[in-house]
């Protein structure tokens, strides 16, 4: 099989594939600035109070036990753990809040919250009930400092009574909360996970999505076969189709799953071996890796696989590439022409190659939202006995200045932004087993989110 086969962290998920030589070493240079990232570095964050919302009729789903309901409960946990994720907000723990919770606008003592102990700045509240099958959630966001207007948001919600819609209404009145918030920018408690999962010793890696928090994993129904490895989900800036890498005794080929349709659609073979596809973010490019000429080049082709376009030419390797999401008019991505892998940057169109990182082991780049960060990962000690792990940096693209996110916990890669640029997900073995983790952009409140069979490749969708 061609040797592009293990190139750099697409194939080192597979320990069969994992054979990865470069004979160049690089000199150890690099910079340590810190530097603010978005994500409230040294910012005061907003205290905010949230008090169970009231249940205003019986729930459907209450177990033997009538005082712990269902719904009640599935929604009151989901939207504290949904602010307290948001990485914006101080929660104050509930222990805190006063005895009587509001469960209308009427309820509010704005004097009971405001003060000691809960000392809350906002405070966000509301009531939910069923009502022929219908679960009907009324909250309110109120700023409890202002005794005459103290109304910063009302909404209402209505879904069918059950415990994913509970989940649903509650990350949909945190959005809410955090874009009001949040300096107007949207929240991602409604936003998905797409990764690879092996289920157990002899099981094939399949393409698996969840919610943010990692609730509801699942694998998606491709209909690839049996014998096949699929690798590399990524998502359509619509979240309407998953590309992804497919490797089969036919070769390592790209392929396009519809959600719309729940099916695998036409996407064309092409020679060689392909890898690590990447969406423009209007949605109508694709930029891949491609051994089709003999050495591996990034291509750039229409979503259905047409207009293909060679934009690199140089010996070496040159794989995982990702657009700007910002811009739509550079990419990044991982060059062996110097030796180790290492990130570059250049214009959609190839020109203009710049180089990044200057030392060690770098790959996996992802850009942030705001076109203004690259976050990867690094061996900036990278040789036979010497000390040092993989972690995840980011880098900010006009300086080259870099601010280390993990240290020396395990090997940690493939890092992907969340839509709102305050979060990245990544993969770790630090517990033994290859996992799922996310942790906000300043590396603080890291937590695992999956825990059943081994977990890579994360992509979080755009929105």
């Amino acid at each position: 099989m061609n040797w592009v086969l293990n190139n750099y962290r697409i194939m080192r998920t597979i320990r069969n594939y994992v054979i990865v030589i470069f004979a160049l070493a690089i000199s150890m240079v690099a910079q340590n600035d810190r530097f603010s990232t978005g994500t409230n570095l040294g910012v005061e964050k907003v205290r905010i109070a949230v008090a169970d919302f009231k249940a205003t009729s019986k729930d459907p789903n209450t177990p033997v036990d009538p005082n712990t309901p269902v719904l009640q409960n599935v929604f009151n946990q989901v939207l504290y753990s949904d602010l307290q994720n948001a990485g914006i907000f101080d929660v104050i723990s509930k222990s805190f809040n006063p005895l009587e919770a509001p469960g209308s606008p009427q309820d509010v003592k704005l004097d009971a919250w405001a003060n000691p102990p809960t000392s809350a700045a906002m405070l966000a509240f509301g009531n939910l009930g069923v009502t022929g099958n219908q679960l009907a959630v009324f909250g309110w966001l109120y700023d409890v400092k202002n005794n005459v207007s103290p109304q910063v948001l009302g909404k209402q919600y209505r879904e069918d009574a059950t415990q994913d819609n509970a989940r649903l209404i509650a990350h949909r009145f945190a959005d809410e909360i955090i874009f009001r918030l949040g300096g107007g920018i949207p929240g991602i408690a409604e936003s998905k996970i797409y990764f690879v999962n092996k289920q157990g010793k002899n099981g094939n890696k399949r393409i698996w999505m969840m919610d943010y928090d990692g609730y509801g994993d699942h694998a998606i129904a491709m209909n690839i076969p049996a014998s096949a490895i699929a690798l590399s989900p990524r998502v359509s800036p619509d979240n309407s189709r998953v590309a992804f890498v497919e490797m089969s005794d036919k070769g390592v080929q790209l392929k396009m799953f519809s959600f719309d349709l729940n099916r695998l659609v036409a996407f064309p073979r092409m020679g060689g071996t392909n890898l690590s596809p990447a969406w423009s973010p209007d949605g109508l490019k694709l930029a891949f890796s491609s051994s089709r000429s003999g050495d591996p080049e990034i291509y750039v082709a229409s979503s259905d696989g047409g207009e293909v376009k060679r934009i690199t030419d140089a010996k070496g390797p040159d794989v995982s590439p990702v657009w700007n999401p910002k811009t739509g008019a550079e990419i990044a991505w991982v060059s062996g022409r110097t030796g180790l892998p290492q990130i570059y940057t250049m214009a959609s169109d190839g020109t203009n190659p710049q180089r990044m990182t200057d030392t060690g082991y770098a790959v996996s780049p992802t850009w942030s939202p705001n076109g203004q960060f690259l976050a990867f990962a690094w061996t900036r000690r990278y040789g036979p006995g010497v000390p040092g792990s993989q972690d995840i940096y980011i880098m900010d693209v006009a300086s080259k200045q870099w601010v280390q996110l993990t240290h020396d916990a395990g090997n940690n890669d493939f890092p992907s932004w969340s839509p709102d640029g305050r979060h990245l997900v990544f993969q770790s073995n630090r517990t033994g087993s290859t996992e799922i983790w996310t942790m906000l952009a300043d590396g603080t409140q890291q937590h695992q989110l999956t825990h059943d069979g081994q977990n890579s490749q994360p992509n979080w969708s755009w929105k």
